[in-house]
């Protein structure tokens, strides 16, 4: 039996623009919840991409939601794959990745693996998984669920969610989050520009941290 409810609404392009100037890993200094665990992982070196999520669940091994998906997805969807604890099948292969691509999605997120990894490379589709399997789901018709909320890396991810990822991790936020998030990294970002232009000065790191001063204060 599948359930299939309506697709949330996007985020605004602003709040996707100032979200694609963000790195994870400078959100990392400050939030600790929302980020995928670290088993998903990018499949492209360098990549950064960020949209509004579209989840879905996927049992078992029938991806016959996926392809039903597929129609469906808009660009700027990030879609974000409820596995059931399947690690074994990989639902996301090749054809879906060039369908997909042309349907100019932001991005996937798969928790289990995936399948014609090159494929990514090829299309340059962003797609973060737990690695590769040459195991697939089929179209079994038997059931699967589209747009509600979902646990995917330990986190639960509910449609019309802002999604930003990039080479270091998966970091999902509520779209009133997005502004007050992305504001403080930026401006963190900016500070770190300038702390490496100090560096290159000649200053030394421990002293500008203050490192040096705490562990000289408790020797």
């Amino acid at each position: 039996m599948y359930q299939v409810n309506s697709m949330p609404e996007q985020l605004a392009q602003a709040k996707i623009d100032k979200l694609m100037q963000v790195e994870t890993a400078t959100v990392g200094h400050f939030l600790h919840a929302n980020f995928l665990d670290t088993g998903i992982r990018s499949m492209l070196p360098r990549v950064r991409a960020a949209g509004t999520a579209v989840t879905l669940r996927l049992p078992h091994a029938d991806s016959t939601l996926l392809h039903y998906a597929m129609d469906h997805i808009r660009p700027g969807d990030f879609v974000i794959i409820d596995r059931a604890g399947d690690t074994r099948h990989a639902c996301w292969g090749g054809v879906i990745t060039h369908t997909a691509a042309r349907k100019k999605a932001a991005g996937a997120v798969v928790d289990g693996p995936a399948t014609d990894v090159a494929d990514f490379e090829r299309h340059g589709f962003p797609m973060w998984c737990r690695g590769p399997s040459p195991i697939t789901t089929k179209l079994l018709g038997v059931s699967g669920e589209m747009n509600i909320p979902v646990s995917v890396g330990g986190v639960v991810v509910n449609p019309g969610d802002a999604v930003l990822a990039d080479e270091n991790g998966v970091l999902i936020l509520s779209p009133d989050e997005v502004d007050m998030v992305a504001d403080r990294a930026i401006q963190m970002q900016a500070r770190e520009v300038e702390l490496l232009k100090r560096i290159d000065a000649g200053e030394s790191l421990p002293t500008i941290s203050g490192a040096k001063a705490r562990v000289e204060a408790s020797a």
